[in-house]
């Protein structure tokens, strides 16, 4: 207990004072940018060496913290180990006193218990010793751009410029005057400190980082201020570094997130950083199946445990559209290609037309009275023709034939 009642105030201290330095670094970091980006340097380093060195800062902080967490629940674990080593001493000394002989029955126990208590501090202890070596290992990963960006090399460059720190940013945008109008957006929906239950504890997008500057300014890490107003949009939360962000960025959601996904996909560590999960479904996050912000389990001796196989483990990435066969391939190919020439026609039927009700009124049929034709006879005149001559004259007289029309007129009959 003795020894670690000095290292856990010790580590503790270490941890402190590597994410001071990291914030530093990042802090300078992020005023080079700012200038850069504002056009009033024209030479210094490079914008996209700055950008991905600030990432690493912002990663690096990240780890921090949650060593943080880890050694604070170390030093509670092992405030709580003492309190009951000291109760349990008490009752020790109690049951012994001056007794000569005592019987096992009420010792052997309390030996028992005072074992586990021990070895909860040597487990204590490994955990304190891991979470160094961890804090130790980390830092290869920071060295690149701490030697590429030194104070000497980045002091020429930091003339005139003031480098703000979060909690600056944070206090320059407070106050009811950097709030967002809500007059301004109807259809938007805003959270604020005095509106909202546990406000403090919304689960922010991209991890509490500007969600305009990392669209805007491709992957720019500006930490945000939820005091501004807190966009709630299709159940996620978003927070701006002021308002005039968070008015653009309420104007366009849908493109502004589709930006920071894109950017995501140059840098994939801001997958990761920026819990970007539900974008990148195949990335797990670090937080499931685990309490958030603690990175070491407290280890467990025994437990009851089983295995099944999963149906589906691995998430199908079947594509349907697919095909091996080269003639379909083709058919496809012409049918696209004979598709260039066609041209979409759209049908609308009476009953559709802009899907109203329609009345109509009949009238019943009246009455009518019709007239058959009644049946009726002619006498057409029969024709009627004599003729005279036929037998002839003789064998000298040539014969001569005379017709006689007897029909009679159809006014006579």
């Amino acid at each position: 207990p003795a020894i670690l009642n000095e290292a856990v105030p010790a580590t503790t201290q270490n941890v402190d004072a590597e994410i001071q330095a990291t914030l530093k670094s990042a802090n300078k970091y992020t005023a080079l940018i700012e200038k850069s980006l504002s056009g009033d340097s024209k030479e210094g380093p490079s914008l996209q060496l700055l950008k991905e060195a600030l990432i690493n800062t912002r990663q690096h902080e990240a780890f921090l913290r949650v060593i943080l967490n880890d050694v604070i629940s170390c030093a509670q674990q092992v405030e709580l180990l003492e309190q009951q080593l000291a109760t349990r001493m008490e009752q020790l000394q109690a049951t012994v006193q001056s007794k000569t002989a005592v019987p096992t029955a009420q010792v052997y126990p309390q030996f028992i218990h005072l074992s586990q208590l021990w070895s909860g501090f040597q487990d204590e202890m490994v955990l304190l010793s891991v979470l160094s070596n961890i804090l130790a290992s980390l830092e290869p990963y920071t060295r690149g751009h701490r030697e590429l960006f030194t104070d000497e090399a980045l002091s020429p460059f930091l003339e005139g410029v003031t480098v703000k720190t979060d909690e600056q940013r944070i206090q320059e945008t407070s106050g009811p005057e950097n709030r967002v109008n809500t007059k301004d957006f109807k259809d938007a929906d805003w959270l604020f400190p005095e509106t909202t239950k546990n406000f403090t504890k919304l689960p922010l997008q991209y991890r509490g980082y500007c969600a305009l500057s990392l669209a805007n300014f491709d992957r720019l890490l500006i930490p945000s201020n939820p005091e501004v107003g807190v966009l709630r949009y299709k159940d996620h939360y978003y927070a701006f570094s002021n308002k005039n962000a968070a008015a653009e960025f309420a104007q366009n959601p849908d493109h502004y997130i589709r930006l920071v996904a894109e950017g995501a996909k140059k840098s994939p560590e801001l997958i990761q950083l920026l819990e970007l999960h539900t974008q990148f479904a195949t990335i797990t996050p670090y937080s499931q199946g685990k309490d958030q912000g603690r990175m070491i389990e407290k280890p467990v001796t025994k437990c009851d445990s089983g295995t099944q196989t999963d149906t589906h483990f691995m998430e199908s990435n079947i594509v349907k559209s697919y095909e091996w066969n080269e003639w379909e391939l083709r058919r496809k190919a012409i049918k696209l290609a004979n598709l260039r020439t066609r041209i979409t026609h759209s049908v609308q039927t009476n009953l559709s037309n802009m899907r109203r009700d329609n009345a109509i009124q009949v009238w019943p049929p009246k009455d009518q009275e019709t007239q058959t034709k009644t049946d009726a006879s002619t006498n057409v005149p029969r024709p009627q023709v004599f003729l005279a001559g036929l037998r002839g004259g003789g064998m000298s007289t040539a014969t001569q034939m005379v017709k006689v029309d007897l029909t009679q007129d159809v006014d006579q009959t």
